[in-house]
């Protein structure tokens, strides 16, 4: 059982699930079925993983060897360690909720489900893949579905957000392209473990200097190049300012429950790009730029909640606070490059980030779910202006929708509390200058979601929703066990942080000083 390749396994059911599902065609209800089932199933598997990891090693696990073209250095090598496992959870359980928020939409078919797994099976083979050709087949895998979800199933101005994400994304992948080709030219190795054992040992940069000959430069200027051009790439993903533009046009135009695929899962791969790549392989050039990158994550931070104040889309707003959240994420990767401090301060720093990534997803998945809510009661509405009074008309759908906006608020026993709260501890002994500046973005933060609840839920009721239906008894079951998880990890963060601190203590000794 051991030997059972898993995470092969893991890929192959969205993909089993997708072909079934454009079988199933316009038979709406047969495909839905299908994409429950397949995401069930993806689920299970992942939770077996979780309950069969050794939480006690930083190493990888589950690994799958086999040579693929050997001739350039390309074999099918899969493996996780604790932030693989916890990307693929997150994938899992983010698909999930996609397809519950879009499960009661007529126009949603086929071929629409048949995307939304095509892209799961795309989010698993980027957080399980190590070889870079294997791992940039299922990095653009991705793209395509979710350009088409965008397309073909978006808003008024569809056309247009799905073109300026699609351009975006690809300039950022062509960009790690060729990085990869570069390091490849120099080293002639694709494998990610392989290319950060060189960095450890000191070897890369005298590669790039012996077989990389750019016009009379060093193998550091080299070396810092190959950098900027996997940073634009990973950053374009996550979005880091300023390569975010096209992201609130994408959140805004797109379904909801495609929305929630692109904030709450394919915004990680950019992270995990972050850690799996830059960190171990160029952490001397992020401690060269590191300045630079400290200011890049505080003003994705503060300059992001200040444009979600002013916001009169509601799904706009939300993109923006995601731009905001995900920047504390960068912030504390960045701060562990800090060459003064204890190795304490980036542990929790770190395992902030971790508690980020997965508490984001959770959190801002159900924000756009409960928009989808709202939309699917109001003919599609989704303006700030829109309504007001509803707590009064639909209380608990406003009060669950609320248990998500205190989340995001960061309310101390809920699951957004834990990972600011230890980023900021690791954040303010390294780099005070950089949490007191961020600390604006908490404080922006709490008004514009204040806003948000104001002309949303409070005031006089808008007596073209007086009769609108609360949450059906079917829509509370589907949301109970979310808003359950999000207690859970509020209350005990442990869940996560016990079973990834091996994981933080490996990523930090990659870290050369």
């Amino acid at each position: 059982m051991n030997h059972f390749p898993w995470l092969s396994a893991l890929t192959l059911v969205p993909i089993a699930g997708a072909c079934l599902a454009l079988l199933a065609g316009k038979r709406r209800g047969a495909a839905r079925a299908i994409a429950a089932a397949s995401a069930l199933g993806s689920l299970a598997i992942t939770i077996y993983l979780w309950s069969a990891f050794n939480t006690a090693s930083g190493a990888m696990q589950f690994e799958e060897l086999h040579a693929w073209i050997p001739a350039l250095g390309v074999q099918y090598h899969l493996a996780i360690d604790g932030l693989g496992l916890l990307m693929v959870v997150l994938s899992a359980i983010v698909v999930l909720i996609s397809i519950a928020s879009s499960w009661s939409r007529e126009e949603h078919g086929g071929l629409y489900f048949a995307m939304v797994l095509f892209l799961q099976a795309g989010l698993f083979g980027t957080f399980t893949a190590l070889n870079f050709i294997h791992w940039f087949f299922f990095w653009e895998l991705s793209l395509i579905p979710a350009f088409l979800l965008i397309r073909l199933w978006g808003g008024a101005a569809r056309a247009r957000a799905a073109n300026q994400f699609f351009i975006y994304t690809m300039v950022g992948s062509i960009a790690l392209l060729l990085a990869f080709l570069a390091l490849y030219l120099a080293t002639g190795r694709f494998d990610f473990l392989d290319l950060a054992q060189l960095s450890q040992q000191g070897q890369l940069v005298p590669a790039l200097a012996q077989n990389l000959h750019w016009g009379g430069l060093s193998g550091s200027s080299i070396a810092e190049c190959i950098f900027w051009a996997a940073f634009a790439g990973f950053a374009v993903k996550v979005p880091i300012l300023p390569l975010h533009t096209w992201l609130p046009s994408a959140y805004a135009e797109a379904p909801s429950g495609t929305t929630i695929l692109l904030t709450g899962a394919m915004s990680k791969m950019g992270l995990y790009g972050l850690l799996r790549v830059l960190v171990p392989i160029f952490p001397q050039q992020m401690q060269h730029w590191l300045t630079l990158l400290l200011w890049l994550a505080v003003a994705s931070i503060v300059w992001s909640a200040l444009v979600a104040w002013i916001q009169t889309d509601i799904k706009r707003m939300f993109a923006y606070s995601s731009i905001n959240h995900l920047g504390y994420c960068t912030l504390g990767i960045f701060v562990v490059l800090k060459l003064a401090g204890d190795q304490i301060n980036r542990a929790a720093a770190m395992n902030g980030v971790f508690l980020q990534m997965f508490n984001h997803a959770l959190t801002a998945s159900l924000l756009f779910w409960f928009v989808a809510m709202l939309e699917k009661r109001s003919g599609g509405l989704h303006g700030l202006n829109d309504f007001g009074g509803l707590r009064k008309v639909v209380p608990v759908l406003c009060g669950t929708m609320g248990i998500a906006v205190f989340s995001s608020l960061g309310l101390p026993g809920l699951n957004g509390f834990p990972g600011e709260f230890l980023i900021f501890k690791g954040v303010f002994p390294l780099v005070p200058w950089a949490a007191a500046v961020s600390l604006l973005g908490l404080l922006f933060t709490a008004v514009f979601f204040l806003v948000f609840l104001e002309r949303v839920f409070y005031g006089p009721v808008n007596q073209r929703w007086a009769a609108m239906p609360d949450l059906s008894l079917g829509e509370r079951l589907a949301l109970l066990p979310a808003i359950g998880l999000m207690f859970v990890l509020g209350l005990y963060p442990q869940l996560i942080v016990g079973a990834m601190n091996s994981t933080v203590m490996k990523i930090l000794s990659q870290v050369r000083f």
